[in-house]
């Protein structure tokens, strides 16, 4: 396993996960033939010992692996940190690919790997990560924005979010419509909207208004 000096400079990871040496070093060296950065290891334990600085990464992992099966490592990821997995096997069942796909796994290749179907995986799976990060990212804004507002326009939020004239939301609240409408001008400021149906769009992100 290779030290964190030695791939400090790499920001796209491949993450690659089998007990077997001979095939990991194949895969490895199939993958860089690909212009893809890896980090190999032998077991699942290895893996999470591994502090990740990845900016996009893919998980490919061997489903039988000892102590730790690849189905135990997946289900042991948070799914908010967790790669994109594309699992392979030589003694793959129907039931354990069900499982794996079930839980999330991108897709599921069998050994020996076709090189083409493992770039096409590799390739999706960092879009994929990419494209997580960047939705992670900006519902981590919203979030900080949305706890930035007070008791009360945390309540005018859902109301006007849902739809609602002024004046309704104002008369369940108990407030007159003006008061409304200034909670509602401070609502967008602090959520750094620049249009109600942008603020809308935002609420909705977060699961504001709750479905009924």
């Amino acid at each position: 396993m290779p030290s964190e000096n030695e791939i400090s400079h790499q920001r796209e990871i491949v993450y690659l996960i089998d007990d077997d040496c001979s095939v990991r070093e194949g895969l490895a060296e199939l993958l860089r033939a690909f212009g893809k950065e890896v980090v190999s290891f032998g077991t699942g334990a290895e893996y999470l010992k591994w502090r990740r600085t990845d900016t996009a990464a893919c998980l490919i992992l061997d489903m039988m692996l000892p102590g730790m099966c690849g189905l135990d490592l997946q289900s042991r990821l948070s799914s908010d940190n967790r790669p994109p997995i594309i699992f392979v096997s030589g003694r793959a069942s129907i039931a354990g690919t069900v499982l794996a796909m079930k839980a999330g796994a991108l897709e599921f290749l069998t050994k020996p790997v076709n090189p083409n179907a493992l770039r096409a995986a590799v390739d999706i799976a960092f879009a994929q990560d990419r494209q997580g990060r960047q939705t992670q990212a900006e519902l981590s804004r919203i979030r900080q924005r949305l706890a930035t507002l007070t008791p009360r326009e945390r309540q005018v939020l859902p109301l006007i979010a849902e739809g609602m004239l002024n004046k309704q939301a104002a008369a369940i609240l108990g407030i007159s419509e003006a008061t409304l409408q200034v909670h509602r001008g401070q609502i967008m400021r602090k959520m750094a909207v620049p249009s109600f149906a942008e603020l809308v769009r935002t609420a909705e992100k977060i699961g504001i208004p709750q479905p009924n």
